[in-house]
């Protein structure tokens, strides 16, 4: 082999060396990026799920607040409307009382109200027709008891049920539905203990 090849093989042998070299280093180079890549997608996508699952447990803590919230809004508004439908139906039963039952109840109510003064008693056209024979000698005799007087009118005062009571220009409006109404949560918080315990 003359010089000049040998030359030419030596030069062949270092090229091939130092391709092997840079294929190598680029190999080298392509498996760091890989790697980094790798690593910094898995880094990536591990916080996604991790702020992934802290928002989904966010939301689904909310829509159980919200879904609870909404329950207990209507489980409410349903107590109120059968404290309001038994209020209402214990008004009814009232009103209807046979006429007996229904003076005693306005006796005993007139007696809380009763002023040791001059007082005149009113009631609704209804009321009025059918009072009974001895209400006014009970009422006298109730009005007496606390150093005062009460006469019944013969005018008829547009209410339903139960009476006025006036003591010159002061009047007590003690119809079901205003003393249901002046005294409104109280009542609501006796018929809910009743309803629901």
């Amino acid at each position: 082999m003359s010089g000049l090849d040998e030359i030419l093989n030596l030069i062949e042998a270092q090229q091939k060396q130092s391709e092997d070299s840079i294929i190598k280093a680029a190999e080298n180079k392509a498996a760091q990026i890989l790697h980094d890549g790798d690593t910094k997608a898995q880094k990536a996508y591990d916080e996604f799920i991790k702020r992934s699952s802290a928002q989904a447990e966010k939301d689904y803590e909310n829509a159980c607040n919200s879904v609870d919230a909404e329950m207990k809004r209507r489980l409410l508004s349903c107590k109120v409307e059968l404290i309001d439908r038994a209020i209402e139906e214990t008004v009814s039963k009232l009103k209807e009382q046979p006429d007996k039952e229904y003076f005693d109840m306005i006796l005993a109510l007139t007696e809380r109200h009763i002023q040791p003064e001059k007082g005149v008693i009113s009631f609704g056209s209804r009321d009025l027709s059918r009072i009974p024979s001895d209400f006014e000698s009970r009422l006298s005799e109730l009005a007496g008891k606390k150093g005062g007087q009460i006469t019944v009118s013969d005018k008829a005062e547009d209410i339903e049920d139960g009476f006025i009571l006036s003591y010159g220009l002061i009047s007590e409006n003690c119809s079901f539905r205003s003393m249901i109404e002046s005294d409104k949560e109280s009542v609501r918080d006796t018929a809910a203990t009743v309803l629901f315990g």
